[in-house]
């Protein structure tokens, strides 16, 4: 009786080992199913995306040649710092930008990178297409009204710092609190008596692998349109241009 029990026993076991082991691979193999569904459904995505870019560079899709960027007054365009020292294809972007008429354009990248190849990159702006470029089939206009601004995260901490001290010295510094405390409008004239208020970009174009701003100033980011263009590296003016058109069609409440 007791051999019957403790084969039983044994039976069991072998039956619950084998059931959770069955259940582990179940479980991987649905992993495995949803991680390759959703690669290729990633991948149908990224061909549809690249072929409308082609389309739109080519000049096939009507609605993309012409269309007015006057609400686009301040653009913003953020580099991750590892692909920001690619100089050429920030000079390529920053050709196809001003070629649509966007006139006012901050360069960010968090290391400042953009910032120390200022003297490059404002000296190409001044020439018009060359021969190499490989970009028959974009505009090239002579870039002379062009407001072109660098920042990187450096700036940001001296500016929220040297405003704390203004805002403190007229505030604090007598001994007798004035206010207790700050609104946006103190802190938005503090940063403008140091020069960093500068205007909010309607619309930033974000490089790189991280979906956000990467540190770009917060409080010049309020009401900021943003969108994410993927690798520097496969910068493509077909999705530049998508993703400006978009930006003019919106109806904006703001300011009115």
């Amino acid at each position: 009786m007791s051999t019957t029990m403790e084969a039983q026993k044994q039976m069991r076991k072998i039956v619950s080992v084998w059931a959770a082991q069955m259940g582990n691979l179940v479980v991987v193999l649905l992993w495995h199913l949803l991680h390759f569904f959703v690669s290729l459904w990633l991948f149908v995505i990224n061909i549809v995306t690249a072929f409308e870019s082609c389309l739109i560079s080519f000049g096939i899709l009507r609605k993309y040649k012409i269309f007015n960027v006057s609400n686009l007054r301040h653009l913003a365009i953020v580099v991750d710092s590892e692909e920001a020292s690619d100089i050429s294809s920030v000079i390529k972007l920053l050709k196809w930008v001003t070629s649509l008429g966007v006139k006012n354009i901050c360069l960010y990248d968090p290391k400042g990178v953009l910032k120390k190849n200022k003297q490059t990159i404002t000296e190409s702006l001044q020439i018009t297409k060359s021969s190499e470029d490989d970009s028959k089939n974009v505009p090239f206009i002579n870039q002379k009204n062009v407001c072109l601004d660098f920042a990187c995260l450096l700036d940001g901490k001296e500016a929220m710092a040297k405003s704390a001290g203004i805002l403190f010295k007229k505030y604090y510094l007598g001994g007798n609190p004035l206010k207790q405390t700050f609104t946006e409008e103190d802190i938005a004239e503090a940063l403008e008596t140091i020069g960093s208020g500068g205007a909010d970009p309607n619309l930033m174009l974000i490089y790189g692998p991280t979906r956000c701003h990467l540190g770009y100033p917060a409080w010049r980011i309020r009401y900021t349109e943003m969108a994410h263009m993927g690798s520097l590296k496969s910068v493509k003016y077909g999705s530049l241009l998508k993703v400006v058109r978009k930006f003019t069609m919106v109806n904006q409440n703001y300011g009115k």
